[in-house]
This record gives C-alpha cells, sequence and structure tokens, in this order.
C-alpha cells in the first residue's frame, strides 16, 4: 500500500492511491485555505471507517441484523496526569483518541457485548494501538 502526497498551494496536499485522489488541508486559522480535512481528521478517519467496516463485515459473516452503524472519533491531547489510561511513567502531552460507535439492529446484549469487542479489533485501531514503527525517512532526488 502506498499513498503519494504532493504540497499544491499553501498547505493544500493533493494525495493518491494511484485509484483514489483526494485533498488535505490546514484550516484557515493555522495558514490554510480549508481546502480538505486536516491529517488529524484524516487519521480519525481512517479508523473510524476501519471500526464501521469491521463491524459491519462481522455482522453480515455472522448473519446479525444490523439496521444502522455510525462512528464519532475524537483527538485531543491531554496533560498525562490527566490521563487515565496512561503510564505512570509519562510526563507533558499524551495524544489520545475517543470513540463512540452507534449501532442499531434486532439483536440481544450478549450480541452487542461481542460488537463491542470486534469494534475494538479493527485493523487500523489495533495499529494505533501497538504503536508504529517508522523507518528513517529518506530523501529522494
Amino acid at each position: 500500500m502506498t499513498i503519494t502526497a504532493v504540497l499544491v498551494d499553501g498547505f493544500s496536499v493533493d494525495l493518491s492511491n494511484g485509484t483514489h485522489h483526494w485533498r488535505a488541508d490546514e484550516p484557515i486559522d493555522d495558514g490554510g485555505a480549508d481546502s480538505g480535512p486536516n491529517p488529524y481528521d484524516l487519521l480519525l478517519g481512517a479508523v473510524a471507517a476501519c471500526t464501521v467496516i469491521t463491524l459491519a463485515s462481522y455482522a453480515r459473516r455472522k448473519n446479525i441484523s444490523i439496521s444502522s452503524i455510525s462512528a464519532e472519533y475524537t483527538y485531543a491531547k491531554v496533560h498525562a496526569a490527566d490521563c487515565v489510561n496512561c503510564d505512570d511513567d509519562r510526563t507533558g502531552l499524551v495524544d489520545t483518541i475517543t470513540s463512540q460507535v452507534f449501532i442499531d439492529g434486532d439483536f440481544d446484549a450478549a450480541t452487542r457485548a461481542r460488537l463491542e469487542e470486534v469494534a475494538r479489533r479493527c485493523p487500523v485501531h489495533r495499529t494505533l494501538e501497538r504503536g508504529i514503527v517508522f523507518n528513517d525517512i529518506v530523501f529522494a532526488g
């Protein structure tokens, strides 16, 4: 999987995976033209989409009747002292993502509990939760 990013103007960036094309930008208050979502919006969109798709796929495989699935994700930096899920050795600010998943359908409480477990297993969520190893940035050309 490869994504290309090309700076177009100011902070506007055209992105492509070779098939689909989209744009990222910064809000006007941050010096951008607001011509697309900012990079954190794209990150949250990726994990939200993954969660909804993972739930829909699981429901389809298990023949669970779902009438709607949606998710809201919020990103924030909080002081480590205010982060209830943080390790004690952290200092400064910590990146946090908070989510709410809304799911309606014809299923019981046990199935709802299982769907909550499945939502946490979306591949993008798991990748972010485990952390990412970045290879060194190489400037080419």
